[in-house]
């Protein structure tokens, strides 16, 4: 591993700063500023408006860790999945999702995941470190890149719903959306982004307490603690009520949108006592949204989505119950992109 500092920790001030020392013009530094967050250099060579002299001179002084594409599968409904490889070997995967309305890139904020979700499969795979913020941003920028090739469209929306749980990597992912957002780089809409989390509430009630601006997702999948405390450890030390209160604080405090996550699993989570618990919690927390999601499938779990009768019957139950919820397809299945499929797998 490098000893030299990321020159995408530097500020545009210490950028500056490091040029006068150098004897440098001053717009040297915008143009570097540039390539770093505009342009999307992925190394000191794609600085092509630089000297050699000058792109030789900061290659020896600070190091540009960068994502790599390393592998591209798309689906038969369009869906694009790509695995990255950082600059330390390991691999991640990001999604490209397409609708005609939308192009979203579903995005990994952790190397593996330290949570192990029953239904996920990157909650059996080893959590190896934390995404540094710019490897995020790289993600968003390369699956916009094939957006901007396939589709000829930019990307609408952005998910942190990928791999790890976004918010214990909180003060990278902040970083990252800072950027995305940011009118020198991505300068896109933080309404358009989506944090989704499995209920860290100390976690939740910190973006509360830092006013983002984003939306937030809640991956909820069981309305009672103990069916909760099955397929997620993480209720054991994050129930349900601890949950409610975090997202009313976090409301309180931004008024941003928020949604709960609910996956199907056949004679689990699908009866209508079930649906009548998911009622009560909708109730007490100012969501806007109930996404019911079809389960899909990985080796590791031996759960099944429920047959289409039941889902209907489910879905009918919430809407009668004045519940706004939206049944979201799958999308993706065939190339293990879909939720809870991202493993690493070819």
């Amino acid at each position: 591993m490098s000893t030299l500092t990321n020159i995408r920790d530097l500020s545009l001030a210490q950028l500056e700063s490091y040029f006068e020392t150098i004897g440098e013009k001053k717009f040297r530094v915008k143009q570097v500023y540039e390539w770093l967050w505009q342009k999307h250099a992925l190394s000191f060579d794609d600085m092509t408006n630089l000297s050699k002299d000058l792109r030789n001179k900061l290659s020896t002084e600070f190091s540009f860790p960068s994502l790599k594409v390393d592998a591209v599968q798309t689906s038969d409904d369009g869906t694009v999945k790509s695995r990255f490889k950082t600059f330390d070997g390991h691999a991640i995967e990001g999604v490209l999702i397409p609708t005609e309305e939308r192009k979203t890139a579903c995005v990994s904020s952790q190397i593996g995941c330290s949570l192990s979700c029953k239904f996920c499969a990157t909650g059996y795979m080893d959590r190896k470190r934390n995404l540094n913020f710019d490897e995020i941003y790289d993600e968003v920028v390369l699956i916009n890149q094939q957006s901007e090739k396939i589709f000829e469209k930019k990307l609408s929306n952005i998910v942190f719903m990928g791999m790890g749980e976004p918010l214990l990597n909180y003060n990278n992912v902040l970083k990252a959306i800072e950027k995305i957002t940011a009118e020198d780089g991505l300068f896109m809409s933080p309404k358009r982004i989506t944090v989704s989390t499995a209920g860290v509430a100390k976690q939740i009630k910190k973006l509360g307490d830092d006013k983002v601006r984003f939306k937030l997702a809640v991956s909820l999948h069981a309305a009672n603690d103990k069916k909760r405390d099955e397929i997620m450890p993480i209720n054991e030390t994050n129930n349900i009520a601890a949950l409610i209160e975090a997202l009313n604080y976090f409301y309180k405090a931004t008024g941003n949108e928020i949604t709960f996550e609910y996956i199907l699993l056949k004679n689990f989570n699908d009866s209508m006592k079930d649906a009548e618990e998911l009622v009560k919690i909708y109730r007490q927390v100012p969501a806007d949204l109930v996404n019911i999601i079809e389960y899909n499938p990985i080796d590791a779990f031996q759960f099944t989505k429920p047959d289409e009768e039941s889902i209907q019957n489910f879905m009918s139950y919430l809407e009668k119950n004045r519940v706004n919820a939206r049944l979201r397809r799958s999308r993706g299945k065939d190339i293990d992109a879909a939720c809870g499929q991202l493993a690493n797998k070819k």
